[in-house]
């Protein structure tokens, strides 16, 4: 299992609506690596769900149900996207300052390329989160 981070802006696509909705396609990513990260990523797969712009933190967990696939809206056959659903939200928001004051995470993908909008996180990176979050990392994996 491989663990990422998706960043929104709450006004475009928050957490509420994605638990609402229950399942929904991430699509919209240009960046050519973040692109990459969307195509690395395989079902089973978890992501913390950001709040980018407003709120600057991490809200939610969501999981990959659909690998990397062709957008139908693009011309160019360049761009995909892949299926999220929630697992859960966490009990304790973490914010981007608390992040940063967090000595083990000074190398996190969201803190070197802070406009990357879909991110690799390492495992350790997952534990220290999910612990900041209020949530152990088995919880976060199995969602129970």
């Amino acid at each position: 299992m491989a663990y990422w981070l998706l960043k929104s802006e709450p006004s475009v696509y928050s957490w509420d609506r994605l638990v609402a909705d229950g399942r929904t396609h991430w699509d919209g990513v240009r960046n050519a690596q973040a692109l990459n990260n969307l195509r690395a990523m395989q079902p089973g797969d978890r992501a913390f769900f950001y709040h980018s712009n407003a709120g600057k933190d991490i809200v939610g967990v969501a999981e990959i149900v659909r690998a990397f696939y062709p957008d139908p809206n693009d011309r160019s056959g360049k761009l995909g996207m892949v299926d999220v659903r929630p697992v859960m939200p966490v009990p304790q928001p973490v914010t981007l300052a608390q992040m940063k004051a967090r000595p083990e995470l000074a190398g996190m993908a969201l803190l070197r390329q802070s406009r990357l909008s879909v991110c690799p996180v390492s495992e350790r990176e997952w534990q220290v989160i999910c612990e900041m979050a209020g949530i152990g990392p088995e919880t976060a994996r199995s969602g129970d």
